[in-house]
């Protein structure tokens, strides 16, 4: 076992061998602009985007003219965001979305905002889901689109997307949903689930960085942001990563179909790890649903701890907190304070992003290394009665 244990799957994931395998032949030998139509290079680039366009589409159910590459989720929620507010000005200026999406959501809300628009930030329940009837509520004539997040990022909880779609379909607005930490994980049907617009990256289901894709269903109206070319049928203008996008369509095939197995193990990892800490630590508590959760997520709070000391301390595992820093200070999680925590106890959590290459052995060896650094951590300091005579004569 290699340590330290790498248990930060929601940040980023190992890029399967496999998908490097199919990936390094674009660097070298197949080096085409998939742009150039005038020469075989060209066409042997083009023809592998469209391979993995197909694979992708196929990963979320989808026709492979609905999707567009982009390089990653947080392009591709603003580019969901902004394009369609920019194509819908005539029609209305309102956005609905939730308190608790991620940043990649929330920032282009804000500058929209400063733009004119309104938006609307659904609260959620305590165990993290929005209810269709807040939905329902928050809709108005000049709402033009619904952005609600399939899996939390942080807690790992899975939106009834279906039922908001629905809701929302039933006053005729679209709805988009940031799937970055669900595609490789859960199932995903676009067109079961009446999603219109969806965010995808490669590097949260183990394929390479700086690569993503946004669905867009057909008749979607969606302005584009980048201008340059027309790529990307007119929607994200710029020269294609091909490598990149080649590990993508690789990634998402091996997601396609290993996802139902690897659910299950991931499942049981994760309940094995959560038992650990819940019998050997009392005031442990899970963030979030645990039944309408991702197989791969478990986010707790630890009741008398301090956050950073327990993360500084974890020196054989790879782990996140709940919290977001900045660049001055540590602030407590927005998803965190939206269930109704505390800054305490929002503070002293703990997010574990389990996946494809972490072990049942690895499991036990981070929950042991957990469970005694929170013992430690909580034992009281002894008080000793030091004089000066006590002292070493380089303390006096």
């Amino acid at each position: 076992m290699d340590l330290p244990i790498y248990m930060d799957g929601h940040a980023t994931t190992r890029v399967d061998p496999r998908v490097v395998e199919a990936m390094l032949p674009f660097f070298s030998d197949h080096y085409g602009n998939a742009a150039s139509r005038q020469h075989r290079f060209g066409w042997r680039a083009r023809d592998a985007v469209s391979a993995a366009r197909a694979s992708v589409a196929k990963l979320i159910g989808a026709a492979a003219r609905e999707v567009c590459f982009t390089s990653g989720a947080t392009e591709s929620n603003n580019l969901a965001l902004k394009g369609v507010a920019e194509a819908s000005r005539d029609r209305g200026n309102h956005i609905v979305t939730v308190e608790t999406e991620h940043r990649a959501v929330l920032d282009p809300c804000a500058r929209l905002a400063q733009q004119g628009l309104r938006i609307s930030h659904l609260p959620v329940r305590a165990d993290g889901l929005v209810t269709p009837a807040s939905l329902e509520a928050a809709l108005g004539p000049e709402t033009v689109l619904v952005s609600i997040m399939l899996v939390n990022n942080e807690i790992g909880v899975v939106q009834p997307i279906r039922e908001l779609a629905g809701v929302a379909h039933a006053r005729r607005v679209p709805l988009h949903t940031d799937a970055a930490q669900a595609a490789g994980f859960v199932p995903v049907d676009v067109a079961a689930a009446g999603i219109d617009l969806l965010s995808l990256t490669a590097h949260k289901l183990y394929g390479p960085k700086g690569v993503g894709a946004l669905f867009v269903r057909r008749g979607v109206a969606v302005a584009a942001l980048m201008d340059g070319g027309g790529h990307e049928a007119g929607l994200r203008s710029g020269t294609l990563n091909v490598p990149a996008i080649v590990g993508f369509g690789r990634a998402a095939d091996i997601c396609r179909e290993e996802r139902a197995g690897e659910a299950v193990r991931l499942r049981r990892l994760r309940d094995r790890l959560w038992e650990k800490l819940h019998r050997s630590l009392p005031g442990v508590s899970v963030n979030g649903s645990m039944t309408a959760r991702a197989p791969h997520n478990l986010n707790v709070s630890i009741a008398g701890v301090n956050g950073e000391q327990l993360l500084a301390g974890l020196s054989d595992a790879a782990v996140s907190s709940g919290a977001a820093c900045t660049s001055s200070r540590r602030e407590s999680s927005h998803v965190l304070r939206a269930l109704g925590l505390d800054d305490a106890l929002a503070l002293a959590s703990i997010r574990f992003g389990l996946g494809r290459f972490n072990t049942e052995a690895e499991v036990d060896h981070v929950a042991g290394a957990v469970c005694a650094l929170v013992k430690q951590l909580r034992a009281p300091e002894p008080i000793f009665e030091v004089g000066d005579d006590d002292l070493p004569a380089a303390w006096r």
